[in-house]
């Protein structure tokens, strides 16, 4: 990526410390620059001042809708008399991704952090981090380090002598998918079933047991932290036009270093997967067939279109560029989940295991989402067992279209965009299956449905 001349690389605003030693701790974490941002908030800044610095940095929430960070705080209702909440939302569930568990099992610190600026902001007293379920490790880890700031007073009462106040608590959640949207998490918060609400009226409204509340993903609350430290319209030079800063990407399959990488924003997506900074390129020297950019919930792209936009431009690792085409020729950065296959890949057989996790995940409120995503999963799992005919393709894309739009939350399009890009991109291979009559078993899983039961 250029810019005035000067080539931007590497840059780390979230996990530049990551392999320092015992950086999980309090005093190592103090030693390098933490808990700045409480110092300058708390002590030189108004609320609304931190509120307008996350304006100018142009920060997108980052755990896959990419709404602006400091449009979604400025929603927030501030009735008098009426408590405000900050819900951390590390209910990490979407295949392929693992950036969050990363940041908070190294850093857990940076999280602590940037959830007592955010609530300074937010004039919010009380904060929740839900962790999800399979995360029970990390939510000790976090629960550690969140007792050392409570005894070195950066939680609690009067919060360096200033009259702000704050408690943060931990919540681990059963580990459903459904907990990942923001009302089902409420939900599960107040001790309810993770069904998701219907909106209106939105969290920032009434939120966790009715009161305003705004619900933010791990990376996002942490990098609140260098956007107070360094201004936001430092962090906005970061970045390319409305997609500012660095992003965390998950990055795993077929390549030859799957890892949590922390990338500025705008740098082709051909360089991430083949320098060596980054992927170091295709495992076993074997061709790349498809990429997942976002996570398994967002469109399937094969190699001519994840490298390159149908204008024929380079395809950049931003919001805007990965979805240029829309859905016909692009897909979404998403939460990040960065799935690399090779030539080998069988796209029905990754297919239906996507599907199978969708259908096993929904809430059942929707007769879309609960009926449609179970039909995909038998109508795959034909493909798989050679019973399936070249009609199943129409009829996979017929199901997939009645349950995209049509349910209360995203899981719907979660679950259909996976299937229709795969088909749109990927036909033939649907077909030449069909026509194959090969049987793959795929028995394991349903071994699998009987112990998750």
């Amino acid at each position: 990526m250029e810019r005035a001349g000067v080539r931007l690389m590497g840059k780390k605003l979230l996990i530049h410390n990551d392999k320092v030693a015992n950086i999980h701790t309090l005093d190592v974490y103090r030693a390098h620059g933490g808990y700045a941002s409480v110092e300058k908030a708390l002590k030189t800044m108004t609320p609304d001042q931190v509120t307008d610095e996350v304006k100018k940095s142009g920060l997108r929430g980052r755990g896959g809708a990419g709404f602006p960070t400091g449009m979604k705080w400025s929603f927030l209702a501030k009735p008098e008399g009426v408590p405000r909440y900050l819900v951390c939302n590390a209910d990490e569930s979407e295949p392929g991704t693992f950036k969050d568990r990363y940041l908070m099992e190294v850093i857990p610190h940076a999280l602590i952090e940037g959830m007592i600026t955010s609530s300074y902001a937010l004039g919010a007293n009380t904060s929740y981090i839900y962790i999800r379920g399979e995360y029970f490790y990390v939510a000790r880890i976090v629960e550690k380090a969140l007792a050392e700031a409570y005894a070195a007073g950066w939680l609690g009462k009067n919060i360096l002598g200033t009259d702000f106040s704050h408690d943060c608590y931990v919540q681990v959640g059963g580990g459903a998918y459904i907990c990942g949207e923001e009302t089902a998490l409420l939900e599960s918060l107040e001790g309810k079933r993770g069904n998701p609400r219907i909106k209106p009226p939105f969290p920032a409204v009434a939120g966790l047991w009715g009161c305003p509340t705004v619900v933010n993903n791990v990376e996002t609350i942490a990098a609140v932290v260098p956007i107070v430290n360094d201004g936001g319209e430092a962090y906005a030079k970061i970045g390319i036009g409305k997609s500012t800063g660095t992003k965390l990407i998950s990055a795993s399959g077929h390549i030859n270093k799957p890892g949590v990488y922390e990338i500025e924003l705008g740098i082709p997506v051909e360089e991430f997967i083949y320098s060596e900074e980054y992927c170091g390129g295709i495992r076993n020297r074997k061709k790349m067939k498809a990429v997942v950019a976002g996570g398994s919930s967002v469109p399937i792209l094969p190699t001519e279109l994840i490298l390159k936009t149908a204008k024929g431009e380079p395809r950049l690792m931003t919001y805007e560029s990965l979805a240029d085409g829309g859905f016909a020729t692009g897909t979404m950065l998403g939460s990040g989940g960065f799935i690399v296959m090779d030539e080998d890949t069988s796209i029905v057989k990754n297919l239906f295991t996507f599907t199978r996790f969708y259908h096993h995940e929904s809430c059942g409120q929707c007769s879309p989402c609960r009926e449609g995503t179970g039909w995909m999963e038998k109508i795959l799992k034909k493909f798989l067992n050679g019973t399936a005919n070249e009609s199943d393709v129409d009829l996979l894309w017929d199901i997939q279209s009645k349950i995209e739009g049509k349910t209360i939350c995203p899981l719907g399009e979660a679950a259909a965009w996976p299937v229709a890009a795969a088909i749109r991109h990927f036909k033939q291979e649907f077909l030449d299956v069909a026509r194959s009559k090969k049987f793959v078993d795929v028995s394991h899983y349903d071994r699998l449905n009987k112990i998750n039961a």
